[in-house]
């Protein structure tokens, strides 16, 4: 399950900045006036995307993780008590 998630972060990420960079070059083609600020965008997220997709993917790890835990400590206490 880890890895489908993984790709779907991915590819929300590729269409992102790829929608980004499409339309900055629009932009530059057209000689819009917001041309120069879409630019700058387009370089923040190109940092600011991946990193975003990489803090969700760990989170989504540590608390799929957190949850795994606590159902195999869960089961072992009922083990316990059986016993």
């Amino acid at each position: 399950m880890q890895n489908k998630a993984k790709r779907i972060l991915a590819l929300i990420g590729i269409i992102i900045l790829a929608g980004l960079y499409i339309t900055t070059l629009l932009l530059a083609v057209f000689g819009n006036e917001n041309t120069q600020s879409w630019f700058m965008a387009s370089i923040a997220c190109t940092v600011i995307v991946p990193i975003m997709l990489w803090v969700i993917s760990w989170l989504y790890k540590m608390l799929k993780k957190d949850v795994s835990d606590s159902l195999t400590s869960d089961h072992s206490e009922e083990d316990q008590e059986n016993q």
